[in-house]
């Protein structure tokens, strides 16, 4: 039943079919599909399945885009996502292939039905192939004159371009991976927008360097104008919501905007957040990476083992909000006996699991108390069921014997130390329980629990009375002495 820390915090998502519905309205799969509609058996690509030029300005001009080249890339753009995402099926020309004009043709892909006909799951399927396609455009090499580049034999001399893609794509995965995180943190999805500077800033300052060399701040400024480029390609697919440098603040030599000074509206240098829509394609690739990312609602089905030891390191509101979920599967008696059964426990964790039951048990309601009256002689669950019946006003609540107030408080520290939570808060809690009981620190050496002489080590830490200190941590001595540690 122990549990590990999970890698991030957990994150709540939209639901399945809202994230379709975004996915369909993002501009570039919407454009990509009403292109898909639009060719025809006249549809002339390239060799790479690329709409071929002489046709461009029609495709612009079905969806609306202007007569010109900016309007023809954008075309161009979408024709590429209908082609990567399987919405058409390109046919190599026939006759001799190898003839650099020869012409092929394109038909309708299966993915193009599934849009319309599929589930929700298959829409976000395409949507995610199309996040790949766009993220390898996002990190492709800048470059004026291909020409230059290219050598006698016909191949792209990479040297020449300064670029090693895997350090570019795991550059901005990075980068994304950071936003996630300051998204994610809290465990409510935040809606603030992130500065571009912060965020170049958070893959290249180095965390122990107080004040940024000017090497450093060139790199970032390097680091903004890269992912400016990038964000405004990634906008389209609804993976951000992004507002883009002021090319007023560019520099005219080098068209790089330096970091902001303190005293500098930080908007007017990019300011980016993931849509709900981003948050489910970042994690599903971090998933496929097996990274540990967990959503909030992957525990409802599973049993109060799991829930527990899942919700362990959640931030409170996430852990109710799953909690919320698992109990919203089954009845409040059943539910109450499964969460004190996974309560128990001498494990590492088992402070913290019982915490979390009685967190739990009071979203139940008076309906767990025949499960939680049953536990009251149990020597790990008796106290926490006394706490639970006296918040809830119930009558006839036996009087706990000594020894398991003692033992409930080691229980609560211990499971607050786990947590790692707010150091004032721990403070607080630690002063408060040993001021509960004269003496306390004579008797707590005694408790048989597990985590004893590490409580008592830590309140010894703790405690803003030095003359408490002291004595708990004598009290560990003796607690680590009479258990041969």
């Amino acid at each position: 039943m122990s549990a590990e820390r999970p890698t991030l915090p957990p994150v709540r998502l939209h639901t399945e079919a809202e994230l379709a519905r975004d996915a369909l309205v993002a501009p570039l799969l919407a454009r990509a599909v009403r292109l898909a509609r639009w060719a025809g058996p006249e549809t002339r690509v390239g060799a790479g399945g690329e709409l071929v030029e002489a046709q461009l300005p029609a495709a612009a001009e079905h969806l609306g885009l202007a007569a010109d080249e900016d309007g023809a890339a954008e075309a161009s753009e979408a024709w590429r996502l209908a082609v990567d995402t399987g919405l058409l099926d390109v046919h190599e020309p026939e006759g001799d292939a190898e003839e650099d004009d020869a012409e092929g043709t394109v038909s309708a892909g299966e993915m193009l039905g599934l849009l319309t006909g599929g589930s929700p799951q298959d829409i976000l399927a395409i949507w995610l192939d199309g996040l790949e396609a766009v993220l390898a455009d996002a990190t492709a090499p800048f470059f004026d004159d291909l020409a230059d580049l290219v050598g006698e034999d016909g191949s792209i001399d990479l040297d020449a371009l300064d670029w090693d893609p895997e350090a570019e794509a795991e550059f901005l995965d990075g980068v994304l991976g950071n936003l996630y995180l300051l998204t994610v943190g809290d465990g409510t999805g935040s809606e603030a927008p992130v500065p571009l500077p912060a965020l170049a800033a958070s893959m290249i300052v180095p965390d122990d360097m107080s004040e940024p060399t000017d090497d450093i701040l060139e790199q970032v400024s390097e680091a903004m104008m890269r992912l400016d480029d990038q964000f405004r390609l990634l906008e389209p697919i609804g993976l951000v919501a992004y507002q883009p440098v002021d090319e007023a603040l560019l520099v005219e030599e080098d068209d790089r905007a330096q970091p902001p000074a303190d005293d500098e509206d930080v908007s007017r240098y990019g300011m980016v957040k993931l849509t709900p829509l981003g948050l489910y394609g970042i994690r599903a690739r971090m998933l496929a990476a097996g990274v540990d990312a967990p959503a909030i609602g992957d525990l409802a089905d599973k049993d109060a083992d799991a829930l527990l030891g899942g919700v362990a390191y959640y931030p409170e509101e996430a852990a109710r909000s799953e909690v919320e979920q698992w109990l919203a599967r089954r009845g409040a008696d059943g539910a109450a006996a499964e969460l004190l059964g996974a309560a128990r426990g001498a494990d590492q964790q088992a402070p913290l699991r019982r915490l979390h039951c009685q967190q739990a048990l009071a979203l139940v309601g008076a309906e767990a108390e025949p499960a939680v009256r049953a536990v009251l002689d149990e020597p790990e669950l008796g106290g926490l069921a006394r706490v639970w019946l006296a918040e809830h006003g119930a009558a006839d609540v036996p009087p706990p014997p000594e020894s398991m107030i003692f033992w409930l408080a080691i229980d609560t520290i211990a499971a607050q130390l786990e947590a790692a939570g707010d150091l004032d808060e721990l403070q607080g809690l630690v002063e408060g329980l040993s001021g509960q009981h004269s003496g306390f620190f004579d008797q707590a050496w005694r408790v048989e629990h597990p985590a004893t002489a590490d409580v008592l080590e830590a309140m010894g830490r703790l405690h803003g009375d030095k003359k408490k200190a002291k004595d708990a941590r004598k009290a560990a001595f003796k607690a680590r002495s009479r258990s041969g540690g």
